[in-house]
């Protein structure tokens, strides 16, 4: 069996609550409702996307941490989720003190680029995944870049905030000096506008804002404000499993097929 080689995007942003890790979730889960077979990386040591997903503390078995330090081959480490298709490696506090670590080694960069890069190499019936989603921790330090360099884009949740702009030209600016110094093939895969409140004056001003800046690396679909959206987690479910029919869960469902139209016109250039 010839090993598919899987994309793999990490969501980023140096700024906490602004729906990244709710955004890794529920596109996951959305990929996988429409055939993909998706692995999530939790790279946050809160570890909110593993118990996002139902895998509470107790019931990880391996960490990004044991992977990262090469304590476990990264398909040990892989565990399932209630989601078909859809599977995680969790995180623990462990991770917080990775770069303390690894802070003199000479791949300290490269830890989890070449740890995906065995994902697929595997027997007969194994998974093979189409998708690795990396949810980042909400820091530029050298998780992410661990990150970004194992990856072949980025995608920017973006809070429909006022300081919007401010944070991420940080981030563009980070993701330029990775792609110079450890991975010329990263790009922006998009920008996805978050927490957008149409009551809001400002939320729309921002929208507007942020297309005139990034152009078409904006995607059209919106993710909007949504109590459901808020409340999945406490149940360990996405939205999409917690209730399909909601604004939320159906905005993550487009997200997912523009993302997908995306990956075909790159592959097609």
């Amino acid at each position: 069996m010839t090993a598919v080689t899987p994309r793999v995007i990490s969501l980023a942003n140096q700024k906490g609550g602004v729906g990244k890790t709710t955004t890794a979730i529920n596109l996951g889960t959305a990929l996988a409702a429409i055939g993909e077979h998706v692995l999530i990386v939790d790279l946050d040591p809160q570890g909110n996307a593993s118990t996002g997903l139902g895998i509470y503390p107790k019931d990880r078995r391996h960490s990004t941490y044991d992977v990262l330090t090469r304590q476990v081959p990264v398909r040990d480490a892989i565990q399932e989720t209630a989601v078909p298709r859809l599977h995680i490696v969790p995180s623990t506090m462990d991770l917080s003190g990775f770069e303390l670590e690894i802070a003199n080694e000479r791949d300290r960069a490269y830890r989890l680029r070449d740890t995906l890069a065995s994902l697929n190499n595997v027997g007969e019936g194994a998974v093979q995944y189409s998708y690795v989603l990396i949810d980042c921790p909400p820091s530029l330090n050298l998780v992410t870049v661990n990150a970004m360099a194992a990856s072949h884009s980025i995608l920017v949740p973006l809070q429909c905030e006022f300081f919007a702009l401010e944070g991420l030209s940080q981030l563009l600016k980070t993701v330029e000096q990775v792609k110079t110094a450890l991975n010329p093939g990263l790009s922006i895969h998009g920008v996805v506008l978050t927490m957008f409140d149409a009551r809001n004056n400002l939320s729309g001003q921002v929208v507007a804002d942020v297309r005139s800046f990034m152009g078409e690396k904006v995607y059209e679909t919106i993710i909007p404000r949504n109590v459901r959206i808020s409340e999945a987690p406490s149940h360990g479910k996405p939205v999409l499993l917690y209730d399909l029919k909601c604004t939320g869960s159906q905005a993550y469902v487009r997200l997912a097929s523009e993302i997908i139209q995306r990956e075909r016109g790159l592959r097609a250039a």
